[in-house]
């Protein structure tokens, strides 16, 4: 059996930075421990999988995603390079792509200048106190942090950009909080906010550009801000550009997407 496979950069425009996703397109699904397997062979922070739909349902595809460890319930980057692969190498001529998933209907449309538009949910936080192993891991942690149902992520509000830039977590200690991961942020000096995303719970220290976090981050600086547009930053070494919108309840995260490679998987 062989598989095409691809390998884009997102939320950048340059190949080399972004976050790295890889995209597989299937006619059928596999078995899930096949697409596990392909995913720790891959060993990016997520490899994304779809399969289309006939578009009775209200979809066009079935996504799904998984880093080398585990399949979680969403994921951004691995969506917007699934939507590049399906505008640009799949041929698909309508303006919107409609992704069923565990998250629920997403939806990516292209704009006139090649910006890739994520139609994601609205996350809502739950202000808590500090776990103690939290407090321990990231030495000056405030006292309160904000939990994150939907996805079993902690979200923790520094200062400023300075701070998300020097925060250098005990993952070791991040691993026992037995959840996906923590959230780091500020407002930021080169865009509205910035973040960094630590994923021990998910086998990643540290993702280059995460967008299904901004299903939390969006919401929370637009009420911190006043504004309801705002351009993001993720702070890790490869960096990425974000614009985003808060719509109700749902979140618009726009990013552009750099082609790296394609080729071919074969499963005997």
């Amino acid at each position: 059996m062989k598989h095409p496979i691809y390998q884009v950069d997102a939320f950048t425009s340059q190949i080399f930075k972004g976050n790295p996703a890889a995209v597989m397109p299937l006619e059928k699904w596999l078995p899930d421990e096949t697409l596990q397997a392909l995913a720790a062979e891959n060993n990016l922070s997520e490899t994304a999988f779809f399969v289309r739909e006939s578009g009775a349902g209200g979809s066009d595809f079935h996504i799904r995603w998984f880093t080398p460890n585990i399949e979680v319930p969403l994921c951004g980057h691995a969506t917007l390079a699934s939507a590049w692969v399906i505008f640009n190498k799949l041929g698909w001529a309508e303006e919107t792509i409609r992704f069923h998933s565990k998250s629920g209907p997403l939806g990516v449309q292209k704009t006139a200048d090649n910006w890739l538009v994520l139609d994601f949910p609205n996350f809502s936080v739950e202000e808590r106190e500090t776990p103690a192993i939290l407090a321990e891991a990231l030495g000056g942690a405030p006292a309160t942090v904000f939990y994150v149902p939907a996805d079993a992520n902690y979200m923790m509000v520094l200062e400023n950009e300075a701070a998300v830039k020097a925060t250098q977590p005990d993952m070791r200690l991040l691993r026992e909080l037995d959840n996906l991961g923590l959230i780091v942020t500020a407002p930021g000096e080169t865009a509205d906010f910035v973040s960094r995303y630590f994923a021990p719970g998910a086998g990643l220290d540290e993702d280059p550009v995460t967008g299904s976090i901004h299903s939390v981050l969006v919401p929370y600086w637009a009420e911190k801000l006043g504004k309801t547009r705002l351009e993001a930053r993720q702070l890790s070494t490869r960096g990425g550009l974000l614009r985003c919108a808060l719509k109700g309840d749902r979140v618009a995260i726009a990013g552009q997407a750099a082609f790296y490679m394609e080729g071919t998987v074969h499963l005997e």
